[in-house]
Parts: C-alpha cells; sequence; structure tokens
C-alpha cells in the first residue's frame, strides 16, 4: 500500500527571526560593503531552502518510483495468466482498490507542487532584494575602477585586480553575459566608449568558446554601433559584415552596411575638421583636476620633494606634556608638510573601532552632500558611501573617542559636529571637496551657530587590500588607509580664511572594504586655544 507523504514545509519563525535581517525599505545596498554583507547571509539562506525544495522534491519522485516498480513487477506477473491471477479472490480484491483509490493517491502525489515553501521565502525576501538602481550602480562602479586605475576589460574579466593573490578562495570572474550587461549599462548612458570596450570582451569570450545564453548576433550589432558612434567607421562597417555572416537576414544590419559603405566613400572624398561640441569644452575645466586625482588614486604624480622629505619626522607626542599623555605620549608621524598633514598611530583599539561600527551600521544610510545653490542636503555621484552620526551620549566609546580628539588636538570638541562613521560601496569614492565653507556658501553651517570648520580629524577604521586612500588634488599629497591610526589637519589658517591646498578626495576602493570616522571640529569654542592672527596672512607660510 502507497506511504503518504508527509507534508513539506519550512520552519517560518527561524526564517523571519534569522533570515531577514535586511532592512525592509531599500537603501542603496551598492554603496556600502558593510550593509551588502546581509545580502551574502540572505543568499545562502535562500540557497539552503532551494536544496530542502530539492531533497522534497527528491523524496516525491523516490516514492512514485518505488510504486511504478512495485506495480511493474506486479503486472508483469498479472498478464501472463489474467484469469488464473484474478482466479485469487485477494488479487481481485487488491485490483479493485488500487485502481479505486491507490491510483488517485499515487495522482495526487505527482501533481503536489512541493515549491510552495521555497516560493514563499523568496517572495517574502524578494522586497529586501537590490533593484535595478543597485545593480547600475555597481556596473558603473566597475567602469569607474577601470577609469581611475587604468585597468583593461581583460584583468577586470578576470578577477586578477592589483592586491588580489592567487590563491584567494574568493576571486572572481565575469561570464559573458556579465561583460554584455555591463555593456548595456554603459549603452544606456550613451557612454560609447565603455560599450565599446566591454561588447569586445564579450565578444572576446565567445570567440574563446565560452557557452552563454548571449548570441554573437547581439553582441555585434551593439559593438558596430557604439564604434560607430565615435566616428571608427572602418571597423563599424567590419563588425556589421561578420554580423551578416552569421544572420544574413538582419535588417538593421543590411540598412547599416549600406550606410557605412556610403559614409566611408563620402569621408574619402572630403575629411571635414572635428567641431569640438560645447559638451568637450565645458569637459576641459574638470579633466585637469580629474586626471590628477586618479593619478594620485594611482600612486602617480606625488610632488613631495626629498628635500622637503627629510623635514617630515616622527615622533612620541603628548600635546605640551597634557597629563594623560606624559607617561604614553602618542606616536605621531608628519605625512605632509604643505599643508601639514599629521598620522597617528595606534590612536584607536579594535574593541573602539568595532563597537564604533557596530553602533553605526543600523544607521547607515547613503551620504549626502549640500547643494551649494540651495543648501539642501542630497545624495551625488561622486560621494558613494553611507554614513551614520554618533553622539556622545550614545555610548562611552564615543565619549572617550571624542576627549581623545580634544586632548590631542588642544581644540574644544564640544562645538563639533558629532561623530561621523562612513562605510564605502561597491567602488566607493568621494570625489575632491573641501570640508570648510568657502566665501561663496556663506550660510554653509549657518545652522549649527559654531562658524566653519577649523580642522578635520580622520580615523581609519580598516585596513584596505588596493584604493581607497585620501588625495589632496591641489599639493599632490596621498595618504593610504592603516587601520587603528588617523590624519589630522586644518582647513582654516589662523586669520579664519580657508586654506585652499586643503581639497581632498577619498579614492575608489578597488579591493577590500573601507571603514572610516571623522570629527568636524568647528571655530566656536577655539578662541583661547587656537588665536587669531593679527593679519589675514598669518599662518600661510
Amino acid at each position: 500500500m502507497l506511504v503518504k507523504m508527509g507534508v513539506w514545509s519550512v520552519c517560518c519563525i527561524s526564517l523571519l527571526s534569522c533570515l531577514l535581517k535586511v532592512s525592509s525599505a531599500h537603501s542603496d545596498f551598492f554603496t556600502s560593503i558593510g550593509q551588502m554583507t546581509d545580502l551574502i547571509f540572505t543568499e545562502k539562506d535562500l540557497v539552503t531552502s532551494l536544496k530542502d525544495y530539492i531533497k522534497a522534491e527528491e523524496s516525491k519522485l523516490e516514492q512514485v518510483k518505488q510504486w511504478a516498480e512495485k506495480l511493474d513487477a506486479l503486472t508483469a506477473t498479472a498478464t501472463l495468466d489474467p484469469e488464473g491471477f484474478l482466479g485469487h479472490p485477494v488479487n481481485a480484491f487488491k485490483l479493485m482498490k488500487r485502481l479505486n483509490t491507490e491510483w488517485g493517491e499515487v495522482e495526487d502525489l505527482v501533481l503536489k507542487d512541493m515549491s510552495d515553501g521555497f516560493i514563499s521565502n523568496l517572495t517574502i525576501q524578494r522586497q529586501h532584494f537590490p533593484n535595478d538602481e543597485d545593480q547600475t550602480g555597481a556596473g558603473k562602479a566597475l567602469i569607474r575602477l577601470q577609469d581611475t586605475y587604468q585597468l583593461d576589460t581583460q584583468t577586470i574579466s578576470s578577477g586578477d585586480l592589483p592586491g588580489i593573490t592567487t590563491d584567494l578562495p574568493y576571486k572572481s570572474t565575469l561570464s559573458v553575459e556579465d561583460c554584455y550587461e555591463l555593456g548595456k549599462i554603459s549603452y544606456s548612458e550613451a557612454d560609447y566608449y565603455h560599450t565599446e570596450l566591454w561588447m569586445a570582451q564579450a565578444l572576446k569570450q565567445l570567440d574563446e568558446g565560452e557557452d552563454s545564453s548571449i548570441d554573437l548576433v547581439t553582441v555585434l550589432d551593439y559593438l558596430s554601433y557604439s564604434v560607430y558612434q565615435q566616428g571608427e567607421l572602418e571597423s563599424a562597417l567590419d563588425n556589421t559584415k561578420r554580423l551578416l555572416t552569421i544572420d544574413p537576414d538582419h535588417q538593421r544590419a543590411l540598412g547599416n552596411m549600406k550606410y557605412f559603405t556610403y559614409q566611408l566613400a563620402k569621408q574619402s572624398k572630403t575629411e571635414e575638421p572635428h567641431k569640438p561640441t560645447e559638451d568637450s569644452e565645458s569637459m576641459k575645466q574638470y579633466l585637469p583636476e580629474k586626471r590628477k586625482y586618479e593619478r594620485l588614486c594611482r600612486g602617480e604624480g606625488l610632488t613631495m620633494t626629498p628635500r622637503r622629505q627629510r623635514r617630515l619626522f616622527c615622533r612620541y607626542y603628548d600635546n605640551n606634556r597634557h597629563p594623560f599623555y606624559v607617561i604614553g605620549p602618542v606616536k605621531q608621524e608628519d605625512e605632509w608638510d604643505r599643508p601639514r598633514i599629521i598620522r597617528y598611530h595606534n590612536i584607536i583599539t579594535e574593541q573602539e573601532m568595532e563597537k564604533v561600527k557596530e553602533l553605526a551600521k543600523p544607521r547607515l544610510r547613503r551620504a549626502t552632500i549640500s547643494n551649494p545653490v540651495t543648501g539642501v542636503l542630497e545624495t551625488a555621484q561622486y560621494r558613494i558611501s553611507k554614513s551614520a552620526w554618533l553622539d556622545a551620549y550614545e555610548h562611552p566609546v564615543v565619549d572617550r573617542i571624542n576627549q581623545r580628539i580634544e586632548d590631542i588636538t588642544g581644540l574644544n570638541v564640544k562645538t563639533a559636529e558629532e561623530l561621523q562613521v562612513a562605510n564605502y560601496g561597491v567602488g566607493g569614492q568621494y570625489e575632491p571637496h573641501f570640508d570648510f565653507g568657502r566665501k561663496d556658501e556663506p550660510d554653509a553651517f549657518k545652522e549649527l551657530g559654531t562658524g566653519n570648520r577649523i580642522a578635520t580629524w580622520l580615523f581609519y577604521m580598516s585596513d584596505v587590500t588596493s584604493g581607497g586612500a585620501t588625495v589632496f588634488t591641489d599639493v599632490g599629497a596621498a595618504v593610504k588607509p592603516m587601520k587603528g591610526t588617523a590624519v589630522f589637519w586644518y582647513n582654516l589658517f589662523p586669520s579664519g580664511d580657508g586654506d585652499y591646498s586643503t581639497r581632498h578626495a577619498a579614492c575608489p576602493v578597488l579591493v577590500g572594504n573601507k571603514w572610516v570616522s571623522n570629527k568636524w571640529i568647528h571655530e566656536r569654542g577655539q578662541e583661547f586655544r587656537r588665536r587669531c592672527g593679527l593679519k589675514k596672512s598669518d599662518g600661510r607660510k
């Protein structure tokens, strides 16, 4: 007799209590590696749920298989002598029972949908999944890393990024579908340069024999159009010819073939000089700093001369025999001379860093910038990170950190902003900016009532495998993240004027996870701690 299978179910309590740790509201996952880690555990539990579903299906099929094998043997015997077989009253009774009852049970078992539990789990979690914006944001981040660190598509596709060793278990490669997706993201932004690069990489991997659901015709179609948009008519024509050898009836390619041929013939007769567009003219003012920024991120273009380098020292520092640091002075290192950038070593403990991350992580939100025109806080593509703010009263560790900053700098932190904790996302960065409010932003910190940002204190709370440096674009300085250290600089001269040489940026994180926390110290409260100069030029030399 068929043993009826029990109802397969998944423990909903476990699912809801430990599976869904991600915020119910979508919050730009790609801008914070720290918060993206929750998605790893979500996916792992989804895989567990899927495997449970597979086991349930296998169990169902095993029961059907056993039933079929039993009936196969029985019917084989019965068909040899049907009358003799049914002459036994028990066989006759059991045949009636099987056909009337048990075959119905088999039918119910075969029709039973074992996917209900898995689909239910997936539906619950789908509301916490990244969306199209996250996928596009992560794709743009890869392209940004490609440009900043001058990586070719093969390097990225193979996963052989700077800082990655071959024995790492989590090295990953890009498939044809992945390269195609990056090309489509670029295409949607009318970025035909990167469209060409990634479609060419997809084509290369297809030509090398990689199995893919993406066909050559589709890739060649995008590739020919992207090179055409860049004025490369011969390459566009070659790609179109290859497309037509695969699909001779491709209507768009047939039309493009005629058009490209006509344009090439026309071009050979008369070459028109390139006329710069308004966009290319406006970019000229931006590119020099962007190029300098990217060079510094790659470790190029540093301007420290050997003579100036010899004037940089390391020392033990007690801030004029501060009682707390007389016996245990801190390790101080000169990172740069103009502006003076100082690094403090072993200035925050592992336990303190972990507590700060623990407090901040549930409150991380997409980092914003102050619109210089409207003053409204808004997100920006040039700042890819999430941040949270911690006040001294929230935990003794935060209070202790604030006091340490005051003891070492000698500045009053009671008028400073709360401790800001930031975690950078995929290719996380913050392009060149000033921390202080300029003269054309008179209301930058008006609502705080504490004056301008006189100084910046920046903790590095993680090591970064590759990338993620803090660079000062005007002076050609680069400060690498070093876990447990902090850097400090003044944003204003003693006169109160802004020091424009402090313009700085956070380079994209190429490999690793970057956690920082910073304290912006304001002018109010420093009147007797950092006295104003008698002249506007005081402090500039």
